[in-house]
């Protein structure tokens, strides 16, 4: 059996593509708990991995060659991991190609507007003083719902994001837009995306990436000390 990947993680939709993808590929891994909360992000150790400051990353003890390799950014993992196992990549070159414009779609798009959303809807209002701003909540509100759109008429004509087979682009999308609640989207006009969020969530080892180190995940407000880590108020 392979020695087990070092996954360095905490619950968030950035964590849980790359569980997602641990779990579909059947790779063991060791899990390396980064409480961003807390701080643990800016840890020197970790920041020899992750120079960005962001989790996931992982260390394959296996990597080319036979050599160790540390990896950050969650969409560049999900791409080694699919060229390391040849899972989940594509089936023919241009399947590839699908999958990376819309992996790169959810780096660029909807990862970023959704957090942006989610930011200022959720925790700007708790932040001292409250920071409600109409103007930052409708532009990335109507962003974020403008980004569906394009998914869900996607998804009218396929199966799954990049065609009719499964891959690291669902696994990339679906963490984000399975919290279409929280950023104040509606599926009511999006039944192709309703469907869709509803297939892969119902697989178990999406079950199982979405699942881990979850008690803890805190749905409620945050203190002001990690207010202060997360959004540089230092």
């Amino acid at each position: 059996m392979p020695a087990p990947i070092e996954l360095h993680y905490w619950p968030t939709p950035n964590g849980w593509k790359v569980t997602i993808a641990l779990e579909e590929m059947g790779l063991p891994y060791s899990l390396h708990l980064v409480d961003i909360g807390k701080g643990d992000q800016f840890d020197p150790a970790f920041l020899k991995i992750a120079p960005n400051n962001r989790m996931p990353a992982i260390v394959d003890p296996d990597g080319p060659d036979g050599a160790a390799i540390g990896i950050f950014e969650s969409g560049a993992i999900l791409q080694y991991l699919a060229r390391k196992t040849g899972q989940f990549g594509g089936p023919t070159e241009r399947d590839r190609i699908a999958v990376d414009q819309w992996l790169m779609w959810q780096m660029g798009g909807v990862g970023p507007m959704a957090g942006q959303a989610h930011h200022f809807l959720k925790y700007a209002p708790t932040l001292e003083p409250p920071q409600v701003l109409p103007y930052a909540q409708d532009r990335y509100r109507r962003e974020v719902g403008r980004l569906y759109r394009v998914l869900d008429g996607q998804l009218a004509g396929n199966r799954f994001v990049a065609g009719d087979f499964y891959s690291i682009a669902d696994m990339a999308i679906w963490p984000w837009a399975s919290g279409w609640e929280r950023q104040e989207q509606s599926l009511d006009d999006k039944p192709h995306l309703a469907r869709w969020l509803d297939e892969v969530g119902s697989r178990p080892a999406v079950q199982r990436g979405r699942t881990v180190a979850a008690d803890k995940r805190r749905e409620g407000g945050m203190s002001r000390e990690e207010q202060k880590v997360l959004f540089g108020q230092t």
